[in-house]
């Protein structure tokens, strides 16, 4: 296989770069296209993730890039300024612009600007499906003869439409197209285009025009490419526009949407016939919060609770460490290594009380994988049918109240899978305050899927345990956001998201992406689990460990925990995950009764960020907000460990 971004044996790899809203069906037509070939990295410089893949488009190797979502070539968020950087770079030999037929309106600005770039695009119409349902016709071949490009509609979730996409590949020829506007308008562009004279990836007129709407970024890519007529440029800008007219972003939007109407007279047509179906009054329901807020809590109950819960933490997780390993997996391993290692120490190592066999691949594999891998599963369904905007929208008033908007609730609920991961994507949210208190609250309150899946088997069995555990950690979440959005300067954030239909899961869509999240899951996870059982056994045997604990004895007596107890603190710093598993082993020993059972999850659900988090947070906050979350999360757990073990002494409720 071609390595992506050089020649292949018989010539050059043509990029094919897919760009569009979120939500629009790029990624299916992604998968589509690339089959398993598939990468997925940061791109440089970012956090932000790009997936890449080959395919065989008749006789020609082409590699498909999935750019981030975005609404214009004028980024607002990181994940825009990414998508707009590869089309910056010169990578695209063909762009294919992916829009939702039952809004082709409003996604039609951004086809305009990819033309007007000079950019060799293809525009796919997807779910056209959805649209002839609600009685929207489209002429497709009026629109592409208005546009001058190939139109394509499509169905992508049945594979309507793939084989007019790939002919339109291998076909395509780059032209020169552009939209004419006003008088004046036009004239300050032409001036500003006849001073450009470099060589970029994007037409002259499309760098004017972004030049004209104050694009910063786009200033000093130009200025790096005029360096002769650098200054010419910044005067004409200064003196002979921006001084004279400061509406110029209001009079080309405004035009803008003048032209689009043109463009789509005739084309676009609604027939009386088309009716609200269900999936449509069910969409509102998400939405509205007297009927939103009953479909979220069945949603918890049923996919976390019962499902993650009850048969991942419960039923599979009895069946893999309770019978795998226990009865088959530990003793043979411990009889192998025994008749292998004569050294006592040694063979601790691997099979002792914290040997890598015995402990550290037991919680990996028989403790985390069950719950991983359902949780995962539940994701990647609720992801498939288009929840997420709908809880996001849902939310959006409630995060105001804590300094954030609905957007927020994406990075919130991926905490709930990879509390590491959640971090990197609180770069998609739109300012620096933003991305500090959801970066403090993921680190604080959101439990990993797998400290959340341990927690909820371990406390459901013990009645009124795991409301006081979702009260106390909700009550914190709340109190916490309320703080940080009035002490953190700044202002509120503004919200807007796309909305995609909503639908039945595709069991291949639901499949791949489960994989692809248990596969990064597990090549992060083994070498910590094993790393984390090696330092122990270091720990244990040059007494480290047994010194530690000792040092930790008072504050488990404060919080009114057995001093064992600290043995799950100490793990929860390598990963969340293994410090719930810690726990799981002392209420396996009958350590632990139910009030402690209770304090000691609350406290370990706020305790410290594991160390994969804090170096992320390291890189994304910087040294100094990350020690600051560090210290604040680490007092604030222990601060409410200790209040709540005293109420619940006091009234008796455990």
């Amino acid at each position: 296989m071609a390595v992506p971004g050089q020649d292949d044996a018989k010539g050059q790899v043509r990029r094919i770069v897919l760009v569009g809203n979120p939500n629009v069906g790029k990624s299916l037509i992604f998968n589509a296209l690339t089959g398993a070939y598939v990468t997925v990295s940061n791109y440089p410089g970012t956090s932000v993730e790009v997936s890449r893949g080959m395919a065989q488009l008749e006789n020609e190797r082409c590699e498909i890039i999935d750019t981030p979502g975005m609404y214009s070539l004028m980024p607002i968020t990181e994940e825009e300024r990414v998508a707009r950087q590869i089309l910056l770079t010169g990578e695209a030999d063909v762009v294919i612009h992916v829009v939702d037929a039952r809004s082709l309106e409003r996604m039609l600005s951004m086809t305009m600007q990819l033309i007007e770039a000079g950019l060799p695009v293809i525009l796919v119409v997807n779910i056209m499906d959805e649209a002839e349902r609600l009685g929207i016709t489209i002429d497709l071949p009026l629109l592409q003869e208005r546009l001058g490009i190939p139109v394509i509609g499509a169905t992508m979730k049945r594979k309507v439409g793939l084989t007019e996409i790939r002919k339109a590949i291998t076909s395509l020829i780059r032209r020169g197209n552009w939209f004419t506007y006003g008088r004046q308008l036009e004239e300050d562009i032409a001036g500003l285009t006849a001073l450009l004279s470099g060589s970029y990836s994007l037409s002259h007129r499309a760098l004017a025009l972004l030049l004209l709407q104050r694009d910063s970024e786009i200033a000093g890519y130009v200025k790096a490419g005029e360096k002769e007529r650098g200054d010419e440029i910044e005067n004409y800008l200064r003196e002979r526009i921006f001084q004279r007219r400061g509406s110029f972003n209001l009079e080309l939007s405004l035009e803008r949407r003048e032209l689009i109407a043109t463009q789509l007279t005739g084309v676009i047509q609604v027939s009386p016939k088309g009716r609200e179906e269900f999936s449509q009054r069910l969409s509102h329901w998400m939405m509205n919060p007297w009927t939103g807020v009953p479909i979220l809590l069945g949603i918890i109950y049923f996919g976390l609770y019962q499902f993650v819960g009850v048969f991942g933490a419960g039923e599979l997780v009895d069946l893999l460490e309770g019978t795998l390993f226990e009865q088959y997996f530990n003793p043979a391993s411990e009889k192998l290594v025994k008749d292998i290692i004569p050294w006592p120490m040694l063979q601790e190592l691997f099979v002792g009380e914290y040997g890598i066999l015995t402990m550290g691949l037991r919680y990996a594999i028989a403790i985390i994988l069950p719950i991983v891998l359902t949780f995962f599963l539940f994701f990647s369904i609720m992801e498939d049918t288009g929840y997420f905007p709908r809880l996001a929208m849902l939310l959006d008033r409630l995060f105001k109240l804590i300094g954030l908007s609905g957007r927020a609730v994406i990075p919130m609920v991926l905490g709930f899978g990879c509390d590491t991961m959640a971090t990197m994507v609180t770069r998609t949210l739109e300012t620096t305050r933003e991305r500090i208190i959801a970066t403090l609250l993921i680190a604080l309150a959101i439990p990993c899927s797998a400290q959340l899946g341990v927690i909820l088997g371990l406390l459901a069995p013990v009645p009124g345990a795991l409301l006081i555990w979702t009260g106390s950690v909700g009550l914190i979440f709340v109190v916490v956001g309320f703080l940080s959005s009035r002490l953190l300067p700044g202002k509120p954030p503004v919200f807007y998201m796309e909305i995609p239909p909503l639908r039945l899961p595709q069991l291949g869509n639901v499949l791949t992406k489960t994989y692809s999240r248990l596969q990064w899951y597990l090549l992060e996870i083994l070498p910590i689990f094993i790393l984390a059982s090696v330092i122990l056994w270091l720990g244990k045997i040059t007494r480290f460990f047994d010194a530690l604990i000792e040092r930790m004895s008072v504050l488990m007596t404060a919080l009114g925990l057995p001093a064992e107890a600290a043995v799950a603190f100490i793990l929860g710093f390598f990963r969340r995950d293994y410090g719930a598993a810690g726990l799981y082993d002392l209420q396996a020993k009958g350590l632990l009764e139910p009030r402690q059972l209770a304090v000691a999850a609350v406290t370990l659900t706020l305790f410290v960020p594991c160390v994969a988090q804090f170096l992320i947070m390291l890189k994304e906050r910087g040294t100094k907000v990350a020690l600051a979350i560090l210290l604040f999360v680490s007092l604030t757990a222990f601060f409410s460990g200790y209040l709540l073990n005293r109420f619940l002494l006091a009234t008796g409720l455990l």
